[in-house]
């Protein structure tokens, strides 16, 4: 028969003992695993063994091996015994919980790596697996502190059910909001996006479980709720970039009086250009005619614009104010400043070049024009 005294001593040597073990294996074993699995073909090991996942598995050695020796050493059931056994489970509940949010961890990690999942969404969801993981161990340790098991306290909770719809609102839309945005791919880290109604206009830097971070071009920083992307309407330039080109869509306004038939001269002065090979011989040619044939030969020329996709020069709505004339292509380059410098060096040499055929490029008259003719 043991004394009460050697089993106490007993007890505290088990507690030596263990936590001198689990010492032991995340100072010395762990980095042998990790040197090991640095040596593998596979990948999903190192996120495993660099993380906190191998720290907190030995970290649960010393209560479940006092948990396990408690009632041999104790077998006489008293107060302290079942306080002790109560938080030596508590214990092991949150100790395992945390290895399980740090395994989630090292899943979004792995799948951050992945060229599937790489460009999802996937941190929102993974957050949620967490909490749901923290919810499920908070209902264990009240069990264990009441004395009920999972299920029957989770029946009745069920009362409490609204409440926590209520609580957990933002959380829950974050998480359907997470999903379709990853099932449709309509989102991805690194996206541009225009979301006019809250004046978003950037790219996006994180998707999470309740927030979209957004920095905008003049480097603000916009936060938005998931499922408002969901819910509202909102342009993303990814199509843009993944297609090889950025479009120009710019009209010019022509003064309505300078449209004409060409002289013969003018006839004879372009008829050696490559662009009018094509144009019918011996018929009255309007300049206008000329001049988007001249146009669109230009911008095929150019390396900058992107000859695969759509580009035309085409006639638009006549105004009072004249006829639009519109330009219609695509820069190969897709970045905001390059793309705007093609587009300006174009259309200043597009209109610089329309007095060659005769066109007026229409101008409301300004105070000056006018204090001008007065003078």
């Amino acid at each position: 028969m043991i004394s009460g005294q050697m089993r106490i001593v007993i007890a505290c040597g088990l507690i030596v003992v263990a936590y001198l073990l689990d010492f032991l294996c995340c100072r010395f074993l762990v980095p042998v695993i990790r040197k090991v699995a640095v040596k593998t073909s596979f990948k999903w090991d190192n996120y495993i063994t660099n993380g906190r996942v191998l720290h907190n598995i030995f970290h649960l050695i010393p209560p479940i091996v006092f948990q396990t020796a408690l009632p041999i050493l104790f077998p006489e059931e008293s107060t302290w015994t079942v306080f002790l056994s109560k938080a030596l489970t508590i214990y092991i509940i949150a100790v395992f919980c945390r290895l399980v949010c740090e395994f989630i961890t090292s899943l979004y990690a792995i799948s951050s790596e992945s060229d599937v999942l790489k460009n999802k969404p996937m941190k929102g969801i993974y957050q949620m697996l967490k909490v749901i993981v923290v919810c499920v161990a908070a209902i264990l340790v009240i069990g264990v502190l009441i004395e009920r098991d999972f299920t029957s306290l989770l029946a009745g909770l069920g009362a409490l059910a609204t409440v926590l719809m209520l609580v957990f609102k933002d959380t829950i839309l974050g998480v359907v909001a997470g999903i379709q945005l990853s099932a449709h791919d309509m989102l991805r880290p690194g996206d541009w996006i225009v979301l006019e109604k809250y004046d978003v206009n950037g790219i996006v830097e994180d998707v999470t479980l309740n927030t979209v971070k957004v920095r905008n071009w003049d480097k603000t920083i916009t936060t938005i709720p998931p499922y408002v992307l969901v819910s509202d309407s909102f342009r993303n330039w990814r199509g843009m970039r993944e297609s090889g080109g950025r479009r120009v869509a710019r009209a010019v306004r022509i003064d309505m009086n300078s449209i004409r038939f060409c002289t013969s001269e003018e006839m004879s002065r372009f008829a050696g250009e490559e662009w009018a090979k094509d144009l019918p011989k011996g018929e009255k040619i309007v300049n206008l005619k000329l001049f988007r044939a001249a146009s669109e030969h230009y911008l095929r020329s150019l390396s900058e614009v992107n000859r695969e996709m759509m580009l035309l020069v085409r006639q638009l709505e006549p105004t009072s104010e004249g006829l639009p004339l519109q330009f219609y292509f695509f820069t190969e380059a897709q970045d905001w400043v390059p793309h705007e410098q093609v587009a300006s060096d174009v259309m200043e040499h597009l209109i610089a070049s329309m007095s060659d055929f005769g066109l007026r490029v229409y101008q409301k008259p300004s105070g000056l024009d006018l204090s001008g003719r007065l003078s």
